[in-house]
């Protein structure tokens, strides 16, 4: 499935690559010689992944910041400084640095903190990941860090690594150890930060996001978040679903954050992703004051990773469309979100990756008119996307790495073949950049302080984490906004605590808009949960139609359904059954086992 034509982009795209350090042929200390980088100033690591995240550089559009992970350095020497995860000044311009270089570590020999005892459930974290810039430019929020050269912009001759130093980022949760700040994202007013927090066990999770103000703390030689807030509300005008007289379902666009990915351009609105038709995890942004909130990507199939570009226009939204992974059970459009309150959410989202094969692609989203592109057309399916884009400060391009599938997925007991490289020293990552040609660039703007997000929660060290709520067992009706309506039965367990199974009845069910207004449906839907866990198995069974607008069915195999195992959830697609969707002539089906 692929952009709607009527709803397709036309700006001019130019792709190029972005210089990057020579590869070393291994991770093995010494391997990077003299021979492969006679300036001795390091080499990338060869594999997936060692070129990370981007972040704007603000004060100059010729130059980005680039997290790598360098390897090959002799373990003692000047050289050793050239060694584990790094951020890079990049130029993109292609001119080149005093020494030759079209690069430079900002990092290489700085001392990096220890990070005391704070917990980081889901990855280590390092500098590589995320990274955002400061606007002054003498500054970088890098992983859980913050990088600073003694008030000196990275640019400049005379920011050298004896200049940086390397802050730690560190929450007081109140849980007797420090908190784990999941996917930090700097505010645009440069004062504030977005996160996620999560609590995890071998069940289920629970992550919830939340802003707050950084401090330096100069006692103890770090930074900290003082004054947070939750961007959640379990408060019924904050669900996805509100329930009027006669029990009757409301689709009700606020709140709607989930995962926080980071803000809009000037920092009103929080970034995040949700459902917006039932099997597409989409873009949404919601107001930081009121927590109202609006889709900014549709049918997606599944997007996390996102930039909004400087002058508030656009949004880079690397999604699965058009990649072919997601459509046998997203590409029915106009199917409200309802059987995803069970939450399928985890099941789907695990699909959008097999290991080390991304299926993500670049899309340019126009924020006025919901229209987008694909900026890479034609580009190696291999080489895929990897969190997070960057927009350049003047909002003509955008950068982002992209990484080689690499094994175990693919040969082995993979049934894909592993392509080779064709980068320099065969790296399996790269830094790619777009420019939109027809875009007239425009100086980055200064950000007033955030808005204090009021509808969301005060948090105190050592507060217990708000509850998310379901709706509780009954039957529903939720009417279409042209016609029709669908019968809504919820099942919870014995104790209440979470939905067991859900079912849909729709009987000429029109809620189409824009493109997607006539669309009618019919048929069941019926999801179920194995066990009473937050990672037990998911069992659809599905016999859906579509008419007028499109045409087409949504189906599963039966009896027995098409089911989802836990496995699914950590990137390791494992389905038993099948779910077929075809749509104006088109059969989508899933991905093999293990693919």
């Amino acid at each position: 499935m692929t952009v709607d034509p009527s709803a397709e982009l036309e700006e001019k795209v130019s792709l190029a690559q972005l210089p990057m350090p020579p590869t070393a042929p291994s991770a093995e200390a010494e391997s990077c010689t003299g021979a492969i980088n006679p300036r001795g100033t390091g080499c990338v690591d060869p594999g997936w992944g060692a070129l990370g995240s981007v972040g704007t550089y603000w004060p100059d559009s010729e130059y980005v910041l680039v997290g790598a992970t360098f390897a090959g350095a002799p373990a003692t020497g000047a050289a050793a400084a050239h060694s584990g995860p790094q951020v890079l000044l990049v130029r993109t311009d292609g001119s080149t640095f005093p020494n030759g270089d079209g690069w430079k570590c900002l990092t290489c020999g700085v001392p990096v903190p220890p990070l005391g005892t704070a917990s980081f459930e889901y990855g280590v974290s390092d500098v590589k990941y995320p990274i955002n810039g400061f606007h002054d430019g003498t500054r970088a929020l890098a992983g859980n860090s913050i990088i600073e050269c003694g008030g000196i912009q990275f640019a400049d001759d005379r920011c050298t690594p004896d200049r940086m130093r390397i802050y730690p980022l560190q929450w007081d949760a109140g849980i007797g150890r420090l908190g784990a700040l999941r996917e930090p994202r700097l505010h645009p007013d440069d004062i504030h930060i977005g996160f996620s927090y999560m609590v995890a066990d071998n069940d289920s999770f629970q992550q919830v996001p939340f802003m707050g103000r950084l401090v330096f703390d100069p006692a103890n030689n770090r930074y900290t978040v003082e004054d947070v807030r939750t961007l959640f509300n379990p408060a019924q005008q904050f669900q996805p679903y509100t329930v009027g007289a006669g029990n009757e379902l409301t689709f009700n666009p606020a709140g709607m954050i989930g995962e926080f990915r980071g803000w809009n351009h000037d920092g009103t609105a929080a970034l995040g992703i949700q459902h917006h038709s039932s099997g597409s995890i989409d873009a949404w942004a919601t107001d930081n004051v009121t927590g109202r909130s609006w889709p900014l990507t549709h049918n997606a199939g599944y997007t996390d990773p996102m930039a909004a570009s400087p002058d508030g226009r656009y949004l880079l939204a690397e999604q699965v469309l058009g990649s072919g992974r997601v459509d046998f059970l997203a590409a029915m459009p106009e199917i409200p979100p309802i059987t995803d309150q069970m939450p399928t959410t985890a099941h789907i989202a695990g699909i959008r990756n097999n290991g080390r094969r991304r299926f993500f692609l670049p899309y340019l989203v126009d924020l006025d008119t919901g229209k987008s592109q694909q900026i890479n057309v034609g580009g190696d399916p291999n080489w895929n996307a990897a969190a997070d884009p960057a927009w350049l400060s003047d909002s003509t391009g955008v950068v982002w790495a992209e990484n080689l599938v690499t094994a175990p997925a693919c040969d082995g007991a993979n049934p894909l073949p592993c392509p080779p490289s064709g980068e320099p020293g065969g790296r399996r990552s790269r830094v790619m950049i777009a420019r939109f040609d027809n875009i007239e660039p425009t100086p980055p703007q200064p950000m007033a302080p955030a808005h204090v997000p009021a509808w969301g929660l005060p948090y105190r060290p050592g507060d217990p984490l708000p509850q998310v709520p379901h709706l509780p067992e009954g039957i529903y009706t939720l009417r279409g906004t042209e016609h029709g309506s669908a019968q809504v039965v919820i099942t919870e367990n014995a104790t209440k605590t979470m939905i067991m199974q859900i079912v849909v009845t729709y009987t000429d069910f029109g809620a189409g808009a824009g493109a997607g207004a006539g669309a009618v449906i019919n048929g069941t839907e019926r999801v179920q949960r194995r066990a009473e866990t937050g990672f037990a198995p998911i069992t659809w069974h599905t016999d859906l139609q579509i008419s007028g607008t499109y045409t087409g069915t949504k189906r599963t195999s039966e009896p027995d359904g098409f089911t989802l195992g836990p496995e699914t959830i950590q990137n390791n697609f494992r389905a038993t059954g099948t779910m077929t969707t075809v749509l104006d002539g088109h059969t989508y089906t899933q991905p093999a086992n293990g693919t």
